[in-house]
């Protein structure tokens, strides 16, 4: 017997398909299915005999488990109707679905992730470019894991100030992003460490004519030389760190200098193909209630890109913060600390939790074309609550005829979906609740948890 598809309404849509839209089988569809089957036989994971959790259901799973972090994983199996019918007529049993996703592991996830993330990336990134050049941004961020043992002496955490373990092991993880749709093109995580590690393998996913959007941490002349060095019209935008010292060549204008910068020797000696001197251009501004800053960029025509919209420009680099926090505050319900208690299932939750991130926003970005603004304009609060009732409210339709009068009316109600514009923030960053007061629980020092 064949897997049912994992959204079950695939046949009931087909029924009806004369006056059925398309936009709602686009995330299904998103993920083509050979794509999972070349995921599963590169990384040696299909399933060669029948089971009730075949691998192909389980990619489904994983993914699931991404998008509805408030669902227990035998509630997902169900409703999304993953299993095949077994003999007995019974459920699948807790043991199976974890015998289940550890014959999967954690490399078809990453496979499928990276290979559709290089495409849909790419092509989001191209369709909403500034003067020519697609918009991109690499930046880290940490997320918690189960603290079990076997986390904590894989992962590690990060050190107090009495140089005790963090509440829980910490994965650091880096991405780069296509910043005017928040569609992830790559990311790069592990054990708790510099991010400059991780971002390390993402310089080379960076595709040409574009223009890559970073934080002052990444402005090393090892990073940013090679960057617009080794691609063609490949640019970077960054701000100077304080302690950044330069020589003026040329005045461009008010607050616009074109500087030398001198490489460092240490850096020279890692890397003998950087230059001795390095040119920039250097940017001077400041905001109302800020103190003055710098930016310093590749950019050095101030004719084709004009000063001031590089510094509009440089604070869309919040972006890809906005990003993790709708994957931490949203999708994970705030609760991010992941559910799996071994490295490598670690490892496959945190895939499945980006490529399902990525199928969201993909759907926020088909509904922004239909709407005609911005993807940022679009809720992605709404778009994950209309993806998730969708898949449930599928779930127990028995009745083909009522799909289109469903589907119309949210068509009807795409407003509900569309964000105001952008106000003009400029207060400094703040917080009202600083910290708690309860103790702090940490492990003991034996390695056990408390």
């Amino acid at each position: 017997m064949q897997a049912q598809s994992p959204l079950r309404f695939g046949e009931a849509l087909a029924r009806v398909a004369p006056v059925v839209p398309e936009e709602f089988d686009r995330f299904r569809s998103r993920l083509d299915a050979d794509w999972i089957e070349e995921a599963l036989h590169s990384t040696e994971a299909a399933t060669l005999r029948r089971r009730r959790l075949p691998a192909q259901q389980v990619v489904w799973l994983v993914v699931g488990m991404g998008l509805m972090r408030n669902r227990p994983i035998l509630d997902l199996v169900d409703k999304l109707d993953l299993a095949l019918p077994g003999s007995s007529g019974v459920g699948v049993a807790p043991s199976a679905v974890t015998q289940a996703r550890g014959r999967l592991g954690s490399d078809p996830m990453q496979w499928l992730f990276l290979r559709s993330g290089a495409q849909w990336g790419t092509a989001s990134a191209d369709a909403h470019r500034w003067r020519g050049l697609a918009l991109f941004g690499v930046d880290g961020t940490t997320m918690r894991v189960a603290d079990s043992v076997e986390n904590r002496d894989h992962f590690g955490g990060q050190a107090g100030r009495q140089q005790s373990d963090s509440g829980y092991p910490l994965v650091r993880l880096a991405a780069l992003m296509a910043l005017r749709s928040h569609v992830l093109v790559s990311a790069s995580f592990g054990p708790y460490d510099s991010e400059h590690r991780y971002a390390a393998d993402l310089w080379q996913e960076i595709p040409d004519e574009s223009l890559t959007i970073v934080d002052r941490g990444f402005s090393a002349a090892a990073i940013l030389i090679p960057l617009a060095r080794d691609g063609q019209n490949r640019h970077w935008l960054t701000r100077a760190t304080s302690n950044r010292k330069w020589r003026v060549v040329e005045r461009l204008g008010r607050g616009d200098e074109l500087i030398e910068v001198e490489v460092k020797s240490d850096a020279r000696r890692a890397d003998p193909s950087l230059p001795r001197f390095w040119r920039m251009r250097a940017i001077r501004y400041q905001r109302k209630g800020f103190r003055p800053q710098t930016l310093l960029t590749s950019l050095v025509d101030a004719e084709a890109f004009p000063r001031d919209d590089l510094v509009g420009l440089y604070h869309e680099r919040w972006e890809l913060e906005l990003g993790y926090d709708e994957v931490k505050t949203e999708m994970l319900d705030r609760e991010e600390t992941l559910r799996s208690r071994t490295p490598e299932m670690v490892y496959q939750e945190i895939w499945g939790v980006l490529l399902a991130y990525n199928l969201v926003r993909l759907e926020m970005e088909a509904i922004a074309d239909d709407a005609g603004v911005e993807p940022t304009r679009i809720s992605f609060v709404a778009a994950l609550r209309y993806i998730c009732d969708e898949w449930f409210w599928l779930e127990g339709t028995r009745t083909p005829g009522a799909i289109p009068r469903q589907l119309a009316n949210m068509r009807t109600n795409i407003k509900r979906f569309i964000l105001p514009p952008r106000r003009a923030r400029t207060y400094p960053r703040a917080v009202k609740i600083k910290m708690s007061n309860y103790e702090r629980k940490r492990p003991v020092t034996d390695g056990a948890v408390n």
